[in-house]
């Protein structure tokens, strides 16, 4: 077992598959991946390749087939429901296309929302700092009707960020943003990571939004065939993944 002061998450055998008898597709067959704490990696692969149904694995939100799940040192596979529950509001921060706010709350009450299920009272002056640093301040008290789609997925940010978690799970963030507010939020998460050492590992299917990571994985037929080092170019990352691809 990895050392679980420097491992974020250890992923081994990790399998998955829909249907049954003939009709069966496995879409994640033997997957492995280890981030050390602090990573900042991106998953990328062709449409119905498995990217979000990894991140819902590794988040507990559907059960694994087959292999290991291991969120700082905790076996997400050995927990029961209301356990992964519990753990998955505590030690895992979730980023959806969607955003997943709740629209009678404010921006404010959203980011407090996971403590406040959890029954925990929000310190104050960590919520004051999320909306400082997210430039949120001035709209803590709209609600998400009131606000844009960046400043959704701001809002949605500093959600993930409240319970300070192992490791934060982003699933095509920037989906239902227009450019410069993608761009926006990449630099965000890039910012997070490298000042706050918040580990992230990013599915995406943009070249553009996967070279902000410092390492892709590339995901094909289940399996991840190729990792490497982005250099924050996103040229090279798309090279990478058609001649991946393609071969």
């Amino acid at each position: 077992m990895a050392d679980v002061e420097t491992v974020a998450l250890e992923v081994s055998g990790l399998s998955k598959g829909f249907g049954e008898g003939a009709s069966r597709v496995t879409v994640l067959d033997g997957v492995n991946v280890s981030l050390r704490r602090g990573a900042f990696d991106a998953v990328m692969g062709p449409s119905g390749s498995g990217k979000s149904t990894l991140l819902h694995l590794l988040a507990g939100l559907i059960t694994a087939d087959g292999g290991e799940i291991r969120v700082g040192g905790t076996s997400i596979r050995e927990l029961s429901d209301h356990d992964v529950t519990c753990f998955r509001r505590r030690r895992i921060g979730l980023i959806f296309q969607d955003f997943n706010l709740i629209p009678t709350l404010t921006a404010e009450e959203n980011i407090a929302l996971p403590l406040l299920l959890d029954r925990q009272t929000p310190d104050a002056a960590q919520i004051e700092a999320l909306l400082a640093r997210l430039g949120l301040t001035h709209r803590r008290s709209h609600v998400p009707l009131k606000l844009s789609g960046g400043e959704r997925q701001r809002v949605a940010i500093a959600r993930a960020l409240v319970t300070k978690p192992d490791i934060v799970l982003a699933d095509e963030p920037t989906g239902n943003l227009d450019s410069p507010a993608g761009r926006a939020f990449c630099e965000l998460l890039r910012k997070m990571n490298e000042g706050e050492g918040c580990t992230i590992l990013m599915v995406s299917h943009d070249p553009v939004v996967a070279a902000t990571a410092k390492r892709v994985h590339l995901l094909k037929d289940g399996r991840f065939v190729d990792g490497f080092d982005t250099g924050h170019d996103a040229a090279r990352v798309a090279t990478r993944y058609l001649e991946t691809m393609q071969s």
